[in-house]
């Protein structure tokens, strides 16, 4: 994987994801379920760019688990996605597989209907975490509906859609303990700045 020098923006995350053979199995495994609006985000993405800020290899056994997701209003049911979970597992077994098809999710996170995947990314916890990367033919695209500014500047702050939810989100910082494996990370409790992906 590049070192932090070559990570920069959409087209260095990019490339950092598709230098790494592993994740790149995933993400073809993804494709092959030719799910609506399909991709893979939060830590996958994050985690392997912050991993090579700290100048380290990131590597597919330190995910808690694999977050794909897809939208697909005509088939909402949760068994759909375990059923999915399962395919993924046989196709590549070893993550833990997690996949939410997001026309449901807004119900359980307490907003109203998300418009698509990247309208729910968007109300992901963290702009870092609100980023999502997919395979489409042989190149990695990357979704980052708040940009990639604090994900690169290494800052952790809340989505606008979590400015009314911090006690969601300091209680979900302080479970996750990201400083303990990143120590140049910075937390930002105020609104993030408004950036062009």
């Amino acid at each position: 994987m590049k070192g932090a020098f070559f990570v920069r923006g959409l087209s260095d995350i990019s490339d950092l994801i598709e230098a790494h053979a592993p994740m790149r199995g995933l993400l073809a495994a993804v494709a092959s379920l030719r799910l609506p609006d399909a991709w893979i985000g939060a830590g996958f993405v994050r985690n392997a760019v912050w991993d090579a800020l700290h100048e380290r290899a990131f590597a597919l056994a330190s995910l808690e688990d694999v977050d794909v997701v897809f939208f697909d209003p005509a088939n909402p049911r949760a068994e759909r996605d375990h059923t999915l979970q399962e395919n993924l597992g046989r196709l590549h077994p070893g993550p833990v597989w997690q996949v939410k098809n997001q026309a449901r999710m807004h119900v359980r996170n307490g907003d109203g209907p998300y418009d698509g995947t990247a309208d729910a990314i968007a109300r992901w916890p963290e702009t870092a975490t609100a980023i999502a990367a997919r395979l489409v033919g042989r190149r990695v695209e990357i979704m980052a509906p708040h940009g990639v500014d604090d994900l690169l500047a290494l800052k952790v702050r809340p989505t606008p859609a979590f400015l009314g939810k911090m006690d969601i989100y300091r209680e979900r910082l302080a479970r996750k303990n990201w400083a303990e494996r990143w120590p140049k990370l910075t937390f930002v409790d105020g609104p993030p700045a408004v950036t062009t992906p």
